[in-house]
């Protein structure tokens, strides 16, 4: 069902609490609230059991976690896998709500947190497992909570960045009538964001939130399995337990591996993500109701249960007294909020940016003349180029093949309930749990590691293309869809005039976060191995991943910071005019 709005388009009322009438639909408790209370208590067991497990000692290497690969233990790795994903995903969730608002609604701000993101989304992960490993375990000595808590954060950053482009590209899109109307009904910040910016964004942000859930197993085995510095530390969970089956060349738990994975995919997608993209309906921003709705049995099971109706009512004047006290503290809404900054401030700002940027320049030459030299930096240049065409050619691919896919999903709700399943499966299922069959099949077919790595990267990359198409389809209003139909409107007509424009913005997202992913999983893509064979292209993804696992920090950080440059430069000079033109002419 759709929201209800004001004669402006602007829903200003909190959320609907049901009626005394549908409480009293049924009078006693049923199957449906015995199944909710199943399910709760199964999901707090689970968390205590993969709680539990890991608050032992950690003390390598005398005492340090192993991995078996009896297929009896894989219940368990798995549980605490998905586990760890669903703990990165929150707190994906949370830094994507606040650096996304602030990015979008100060510009000082945005012209340092823009940027920013574009740099720690370059970063590869491991990366930040070269760096962060260490002060993790430190941080909890003697206790495996350090390394849980440097996979988790790997995993976090496979997953955030991808969900902060998609949130702020939705805030700077917002349909301008619907941004003055909350400046019109003197809103507060806080209301504007509960009633205008997060129903808004609720479908793209979801969209993308399972696009990087997905893509967050692809980092899985190098996240439980770390190899940083000359120093292996293994985590138990199912990444882990495929990077020692394919240490040891062991095709049955490969196989077995998959098979749960697969499963554990599955459960997510019918127990968590289904029923979200049922109840993310209600956020169309359009005046006629759609036909068809997304169908979800367990959005069903809870919409029947009393038990959820009586525990929101319940929580009811407490959820009243939060939106007080935080509209409070927000503040109203103010027209022209950072127009009234005056010049010397503006100029003080960009002096202390030139600054920063000048003395981080210094660094960097200090560092390239004393550390590696500029012949170096120009080989590491050229293998730059080679990853970067790759990248192109991938998202090209990628476009023309996904695209018209993704929009005929997002056009027809009875086919992205039958699809969606097998797209969440395809784009979860880790890629790098194929690779040892790829690499197999490379060898004996004699294809170059420098084609086939392309194709290794598009099995972890190109899915940011699809779901931002699906996205950005499913926000475009069935009226806008009716009314091309009644002139008539068809064929490429009708992508210039309606789809072109309406999927835009979520196109270019998905193509920031494509590349940006493309660009990670060349460090595991470039290099691919099966037992003893090692497949080496050349690109800049290999040069960070033999780096790293040689321990060698000046080529890391010269790989590190190459990559940042490609990847920066060009969401700077690409993607960023792009996005100024999806603000500037395709508002809906």
């Amino acid at each position: 069902m759709t929201t209800p709005m004001t004669s402006s388009g602007l829903d200003t009322r909190l959320p609907s609490l049901p009626e005394p009438e549908a409480l009293r639909r049924s009078e006693g408790f049923g199957l449906a609230d015995g199944a909710v209370v199943l399910g709760v208590l199964v999901l707090l067991g689970l968390i205590g059991h993969v709680g539990s497990s890991a608050m032992v000692s950690f003390r390598p290497p005398e005492i340090s976690p192993t991995v078996s690969l009896d297929p009896r233990f894989l219940p368990s790795y798995a549980a605490r896998s998905t586990v760890r994903m669903f703990i990165a995903l929150a707190a994906s969730l949370v830094f994507t709500v606040v650096y996304g608002w602030i990015a979008a609604h100060n510009r000082r701000a945005e012209r340092v947190l823009v940027p920013l993101l574009d740099i720690l989304q370059s970063v590869p992960v491991l990366g930040f497992l070269s760096i962060t490993v260490t002060g993790f375990i430190a941080l909890f000595p003697g206790s495996l909570l350090g390394l849980e808590a440097a996979s988790i954060f790997a995993i976090f950053t496979s997953q955030v960045w991808n969900m902060t482009f998609s949130f702020y590209q939705s805030l700077r899109t917002l349909p301008k009538e619907l941004v003055e109307a909350t400046t019109l009904f003197r809103l507060s910040r806080w209301q504007r964001l509960t009633r205008l910016e997060l129903p808004t964004a609720a479908i793209p942000l979801l969209w993308n939130a399972m696009m990087s859930f997905g893509g967050g197993w692809f980092f899985v085995a190098a996240s439980e399995a770390i190899s940083v510095l000359n120093r292996d530390y293994t985590l138990p969970g199912i990444g882990s337990y495929v990077a020692a089956a394919v240490a040891a060349r062991d095709l049955r738990a490969i196989g077995w591996a998959m098979a749960t994975m697969a499963l554990v995919i599955l459960l997510v997608d019918q127990l968590f993500w289904r029923p979200l993209v049922a109840w993310s309906d209600r956020f169309r921003l359009e005046l006629s109701g759609s036909g068809n709705t997304q169908q979800s049995w367990v959005f069903d099971l809870i919409t029947t249960a009393r038990l959820p109706r009586l525990f929101a009512t319940a929580s009811a004047p407490l959820i009243e007294a939060l939106d007080r006290l935080m509209s409070g503290l927000f503040g109203q809404v103010q027209d022209h909020q950072n127009d009234g900054a005056a010049p010397g401030q503006d100029r003080l700002f960009n002096l202390g940016l030139w600054l920063l940027v000048g003395s981080l320049l210094a660094v960097l030459l200090h560092f390239i003349f004393t550390q590696v030299g500029l012949l170096e930096v120009a080989t590491v240049f050229k293998l730059g180029v080679l990853t970067l065409a790759r990248v192109l050619l991938l998202l090209v691919v990628s476009t023309l093949i996904w695209t018209p896919v993704g929009v005929a999903i997002g056009f027809q709700p009875r086919l992205a309930s039958r699809l969606q399943p097998l797209v969440q499966f395809l784009a979860s299922f880790p890629a790098n749990f194929i690779f040892p069959f790829a690499t197999l099949l490379f060898i004996h077919s004699h294809i170059s590691i420098g084609w086939g790595s392309i194709l290794l990267m598009a099995l972890g990359a190109q899915w940011y293309i699809l779901f931002n198409a699906i996205a950005g389809a499913q926000s475009i209003p069935s009226d806008l869809r009716e009314m091309a139909d009644d002139v008539g409107l068809r064929g490429l007509q009708r992508w210039r005039k309606l789809i072109i424009p309406g999927i835009f913005s979520a196109w270019v997202t998905g193509g920031v976060t494509a590349s940006g992913g493309a660009w990670n999983a060349s460090i595991v893509s470039e290099v691919v191995s099966w037992g003893s064979t090692t497949l080496t292209a050349s690109g800049l993804g290999a040069y960070i991943a033999e780096a790293t696992a040689r321990g060698d920090w000046p080529r890391i950080s010269l790989g590190i910071g190459m990559m940042s440059l490609f990847v920066v430069g060009f969401n700077r000079f690409v993607w960023r005019r792009l996005y100024a033109v999806a603000e500037a002419r395709y508002h809906l």
